[in-house]
C-alpha cells in the first residue's frame, strides 16, 4: 500500500545524503521510517554506519531489513553487525572459566557447557546465537573479556578472537550496524572500533534517535564501579597465586581492595539499606560519607599496583592488571575532588554495586565536534522527537539547532479509529487512593473489553497496588505484572491479550510491539513528568535557569510529550487497529499545559464520560 509520509521522508533523506547534510526527521507510528531510510542509504553507494538503541533492534537490520533490501535491489553490498567486547566469546576467558572458575549453581554450570560446545563451531563469537543463555548470565563475564582484562597481542587466541574479527569485517563493510550505547561507549574509550570506523564513512544515521542523549550522557562520562574494583582484586588474586605465589602477600591485598569497595557502597547507599532496581542518588547527599572512603580505596588500589609492579616481568596478566590498579587509583583520587565544570555527579545503586558518574548533561560538544571532523551525512530519525515543528526537544540537546528537520505524521485513521479520554472526576496524581483508583478503573474497563489491556505507571511503586485494585475489580482476568517474571516471559504469557492485563512501568512504554486486537486498551496512570529528585533533572533545571529560560515549560512539559507519546504509541500499531487511550490523570483536563500535551498525540477522538469509554470498548469487544 502506497504511503505518501513515507516517501516524503525517504526523498528528504535521499537529498540529505547527496548534499552531506544533518537531518532531524520525526516519522509517526506507520510511516515505515526504516525502510525510508535504508533504501536511500543503499541506493546512495554511500559507506554507513547505522546506528539504533537496542542489541535485539540491531540484529533485526542485521539479519532481516538489510538482507532483504540488498536482495530486492540487487545490491551485492558487504554488511556487518559490530557490537560491544562483552557480546563476543573470549576463547582464553572460555579455557579459563573451563579449567576454574567458581560457578554460583548447576543452571550456571549447564550454561557453561553450552557455551563451550557453541563455540566449537560459531563463525562471528556473538553470544546472542547461544540457546537459552539469558543477558544477564553469570557465565558471561566469565567467558567475555573487558577493555581491563584483555591480553591485547599477548592473548594465546589472539588471531581467533571474535573481537578482532568482528572489527575487521566493519572496516571492510558498506554498512555497519552498531548500537547508541556502543557508539558513545568507543567514542569515549576507543574500545570497540567505532572511533577508527567513524572518519572513513560517508554517512551517520541514527534509529530510535530519541533515545540518543540519554546513552550518550550514559557513556561519556568517568564512572567508578566497586564491582570493578572488587573484579581486579579477584583477578589479581588469581594471578598471584598462579604465576608470583609467595613473592607478595596477594590475599591481604585482595582482601584490602574488596573491603574498600564494600565500604564505598555502604556509604553511597547511606540509609538506604535495601536497593531494587537501579536508584539515583544526589552527589551531595553523599559526598560527605564518600570523601571518607575514597581515599582508603585509592591507597588499596596503589599498593596492589605497587606488588603487581614488583612482579610484572614473571606473566603477561600483570602488565594489564598494574594498569588497571592505577587508573583506579587515579579515578578514586578524581572523584575525591571537585567536579569539572560543566559537569554533573551522582551515584548509581543497584543491589550489587555503586556506581560513581561525573557526566556532561548533553551531547552537544560532542555532535558537533564529529560534525566539523569531516563532512558526512548525519541522519537523526524516531516516532518522538518532540512536540514543536523545530523538534528542540531533541535537537537543542543534541547540538543540531543549525540541522533540515522534518515531522510525518502517521498515515492511519486515528479519528476513527481510536478514543482518548481523560477522567475528569478522578483523584489528583499525588493523593494516597490515586493508584487504586487507576487500579480499579482499569478492572471495570478490562472487563468490558474482555482484557487485552496495558496499564502503564510512571513508577514501580505504584504496581503492587495498582496489581491489587484491578484483581478486586475484575478477578476473573489474568494478571501480568512487572517484576514477577522476565519481560519476555509476561509478553508471551500474555499472548493474544484475551483475558489479560499487563501492568508495567519504564521498560514497557516502548519497544513493545503488539499489532492487531492483542492490546486495543491502554491506560497511563499519571503525566510522565521527570523526576524532580534526580540529579541529573536538578542540574538541567538549573542550567535552564541560568540561560534565562522556564525550566516547567521548556523541559518537564517538553519530557512528558515526549514520554506520552511513546506510551500512547503502544495503542494503534497496523491501519486497522482500533484502541482506548486512557490518561487517568485530571491534570490533562485542569492545566494549560494538558492542551500542549494532548496536541502532542495523533488526532484521537475525545470521550468525556467512563459510559462513553464502556460503550466504545464493547463495540470493540463485539467484533471478535
Amino acid at each position: 500500500m502506497p504511503r505518501p509520509q513515507q516517501d516524503l521522508l525517504a526523498s528528504r533523506i535521499a537529498e540529505a545524503l547527496q548534499a552531506r547534510q544533518a537531518l532531524v526527521a520525526e516519522a509517526g507510528t506507520g510511516v515505515g521510517k526504516t525502510f525510508a531510510y535504508l533504501v536511500p542509504l543503499l541506493l546512495s553507494g554511500r559507506r554507513a554506519l547505522v546506528s539504533t538503541a537496542t542489541k535485539s533492534l540491531q540484529d533485526q537490520l542485521f539479519l532481516r531489513d538489510l538482507p532483504r533490501l540488498c536482495e530486492v535491489l540487487s545490491l551485492p553490498l558487504r554488511l556487518a553487525l559490530l557490537k560491544g567486547r562483552a557480546s563476543y566469546l573470549c576463547r582464553w576467558r572460555l579455557q579459563q572459566a573451563q579449567a576454574g572458575a567458581q560457578l554460583p549453581d548447576r543452571l550456571a554450570v549447564r550454561a557453561l557447557q553450552r557455551v563451550a560446545a557453541w563455540a566449537q563451531g560459531t563463525a562471528s563469537g556473538d553470544l546472542a546465537e547461544v540457546e537459552g543463555l539469558g543477558e544477564r548470565s553469570p557465565v558471561i563475564p566469565l567467558v567475555t573479556s573487558t577493555r581491563d582484562n584483555c591480553l591485547g597481542t599477548d592473548c594465546p587466541e589472539h588471531r581467533a578472537c571474535h573481537v578482532m574479527q568482528a572489527r575487521r569485517e566493519a572496516m571492510a563493510a558498506d554498512v555497519v550496524v552498531v548500537n547508541h550505547h556502543l557508539f558513545f561507549a568507543d567514542l569515549a574509550l576507543r574500545d570497540s572500533g567505532v572511533a577508527e570506523l567513524l572518519p572513513t564513512v560517508d554517512a551517520a544515521v541514527f534509529d530510535e534517535a530519541h533515545q540518543l542523549v540519554e546513552a550518550g550522557v550514559q557513556f561519556l562520562g568517568t564512572q567508578l564501579a566497586t564491582g570493578v574494583a572488587v573484579e581486579l582484586a579477584r583477578d589479581a588474586l588469581a594471578a598471584g597465586l598462579q604465576h608470583a605465589r609467595g613473592l607478595r602477600p596477594w590475599a591481604d591485598l585482595q582482601a584490602a581492595l574488596e573491603r574498600s569497595a564494600r565500604d564505598l557502597r555502604l556509604a553511597a547507599a547511606g540509609p538506604l539499606r535495601e536497593v531494587r532496581g537501579t536508584v539515583k542518588r544526589r552527589w551531595e547527599d553523599c559526598d560527605q560519607a564518600l570523601a571518607h572512603v575514597l581515599p582508603a580505596l585509592a591507597e588499596a588500589a596503589r599498593e596492589l599496583a605497587d606488588a603487581i609492579a614488583d612482579v610484572v616481568e614473571t606473566a603477561p596478566d600483570f602488565p594489564r592488571l598494574e594498569q588497571r590498579a592505577r587508573s583506579l587509583a587515579a579515578l578514586a583520587a578524581r572523584f575525591g575532588e571537585a567536579a569539572e565544570p560543566g559537569q554533573v555527579r551522582w551515584v548509581d545503586l543497584t543491589p550489587h554495586q555503586a556506581r560513581l558518574v561525573e557526566s556532561p548533561l548533553d551531547i552537544r560538544e560532542l555532535i558537533q565536534g564529529q560534525r566539523a571532523a569531516a563532512p558526512k551525512a548525519w541522519i537523526f530519525t524516531s516516532a518522538t522527537l518532540g512536540d514543536d515543528d523545530s523538534l528542540s526537544w531533541f535537537t537543542r540537546r543534541a547540538g543540531l539547532e543549525d540541522a533540515a528537520t522534518l515531522r510525518v505524521g502517521s498515515p492511519f485513521d486515528y479519528a476513527a479509529n481510536a478514543r482518548v479520554w481523560v477522567p475528569r472526576r478522578f483523584p489528583l496524581p499525588n493523593a494516597a487512593a490515586h493508584p487504586a483508583a487507576v487500579g480499579a478503573l482499569a478492572g471495570r474497563l478490562a472487563r468490558a473489553l474482555g482484557g487485552r489491556t496495558f496499564v502503564l505507571t510512571t513508577t514501580l511503586r505504584a504496581l503492587p497496588q495498582v496489581a491489587e485494585a484491578v484483581a478486586a475489580a475484575a478477578p476473573e482476568l489474568a494478571l501480568m505484572v512487572q517484576g514477577s517474571e522476565p519481560r519476555r516471559a509476561l509478553l508471551q504469557r500474555y499472548g493474544d491479550g484475551r483475558g489479560a492485563v499487563l501492568i508495567g512501568s519504564a521498560s514497557f512504554w516502548e519497544g513493545i510491539d503488539m499489532p492487531g486486537d492483542a492490546l486495543q486498551c491502554v491506560l497511563i496512570d499519571k503525566l510522565p513528568f521527570p523526576p524532580p529528585g534526580d540529579p541529573l533533572v536538578e542540574a538541567r533545571v538549573r542550567q535552564l535557569r541560568e540561560a534565562g529560560r522556564n525550566p516547567f515549560d521548556d523541559y518537564f512539559v517538553a519530557e512528558a510529550a515526549v514520554s506520552l507519546k511513546q506510551g500512547a504509541g503502544r495503542l494503534i500499531r497496523t491501519e486497522t487497529d482500533r484502541g482506548l487511550l486512557v490518561l487517568c490523570d485530571p491534570r490533562v483536563a485542569q492545566m494549560r499545559y494538558g492542551r500542549r500535551l494532548l496536541a502532542a498525540l495523533p488526532p484521537m477522538a475525545a470521550l468525556a464520560e467512563e459510559d462513553e469509554a464502556l460503550a466504545w470498548l464493547r463495540v470493540l469487544a463485539a467484533a471478535h
